[in-house]
């Protein structure tokens, strides 16, 4: 399994599009190509170079930011399936939770429903052999999470810490947008740990993030995964596990 980011309406919206290829076949998915004039042409280089073959489009939830590219995308590549969510645009196959499908000869993706940010997010869980990724959207971001526009805490919670939460702690996070240095600078509000000083240490040194720490990362720094630890709860002044990822999501919108 390779994958390449491609950033998007950087140093605006710091997005991020993703080009995941079946090593095999060449087989490829597009995820989030909200920006089809930065994207198309790294897909026709690669093309012409015999790198990747497209096979689908895929959004993680319906936001111009993720899926504004799908129709540009459709008439550039006719007959290719859009798989996303029920709001996104041109939408031609929405998976049931937890469904299964492969790309190419041997990587298998699970779609997992994480409702929150919009109703209709999905992350998408890829595994090849001992290879994992997860692609997050705006639904998890390193050392952060996406806001409740469509949804609840108690959401939020089941989406970060119930389904994202329970996946391999080796699972390399690819989210939707390089916000790392901003939510550290909020993490650093509620919490004060060694991982959280090494990831501001690699974060400072580095514009890319996506795809360098892991589910068992986050859950050592991001405060929206840690909302049972005694210090986070301390923080914010309450003790339930919904209420803390109320208050938590309360400050970083006041931040």
């Amino acid at each position: 399994m390779h994958i390449q980011h491609i950033k998007m309406r950087w140093g605006t919206g710091d997005n991020y599009a993703y080009l995941v290829t079946d090593d095999a076949t060449k087989d490829t998915l597009v995820i989030d190509p909200a920006e089809p004039d930065e994207v198309l042409p790294v897909i026709k280089s690669l093309e012409s170079k015999g790198a990747i073959k497209l096979t689908g489009i895929v959004n993680t939830h319906h936001h111009y930011d993720h899926s504004g590219g799908n129709d540009a995308m459709r008439r550039a590549y006719p007959g290719l399936p859009i798989i996303a969510g029920f709001n996104s645009p041109h939408v031609t196959e929405t998976p049931k939770d937890k469904s299964i499908f492969k790309l190419g000869s041997s990587i298998s993706i699970t779609a997992l429903h994480t409702p929150c940010h919009t109703q209709d997010s999905i992350c998408y869980f890829f595994q090849d052999g001992d290879d994992k990724a997860v692609f997050t959207g705006d639904t998890l971001f390193i050392c952060g999470s996406g806001r409740f526009f469509e949804g609840t805490p108690a959401e939020m919670d089941i989406a970060l810490n119930k389904i994202l939460g329970s996946l391999p702690d080796d699972t390399k996070v690819f989210p939707g947008h390089e916000y790392t240095r901003s939510n550290i600078k909020f993490a650093k509000t509620v919490l004060d740990t060694e991982p959280l000083k090494k990831l501001e240490k690699f974060a400072n040194s580095n514009e890319v993030t996506t795809g360098k720490f892991t589910i068992g990362d986050e859950k050592t720094y991001n405060p929206f995964m840690m909302v049972t630890d005694p210090a986070i709860k301390k923080a914010v002044g309450v003790e339930d596990r919904v209420d803390v990822m109320k208050k938590l999501r309360e400050l970083k919108n006041k931040f």
